[in-house]
């Protein structure tokens, strides 16, 4: 049985990649309220799960690439989510949770 918080992360990566997973390419170079686009926030976002991965396993940081075709970012989502999920304690969890539900909810 999986820890209720690393459930909460998978819900909530799932919930944002259902959002995201068709959208066109100007979708994602749309600019938001911080003036990121789409695509740099969910990078940014897909960067951060990869850092507490690599923190949980006592890891360096490295750098996710930033790939050429926006629509890659949920498949890279989803990967480096799958990755903290396996290494993940239960307070990283459930803010990684949080952090993926503050990027679907952003405008």
């Amino acid at each position: 049985m999986t820890e209720p918080r690393v459930d909460e992360l998978n819900a909530a990566v799932e919930k944002l990649v259902g959002r995201v997973a068709d959208w066109t390419p100007s979708r994602w170079a749309a600019s938001g309220a911080s003036g990121q686009t789409r695509a740099e926030r969910v990078h940014e976002l897909v960067q951060w799960l990869a850092d507490r991965a690599a923190d949980a396993e006592g890891e360096p940081h490295r750098a996710v690439p930033r790939l050429d075709n926006d629509l890659a970012l949920p498949d890279q989502l989803r990967v480096v989510a799958a990755d903290l999920v396996a290494v993940a304690d239960p307070t990283t969890a459930a803010e990684a949770a949080q952090r993926v539900r503050a990027v679907r909810l952003a405008r």
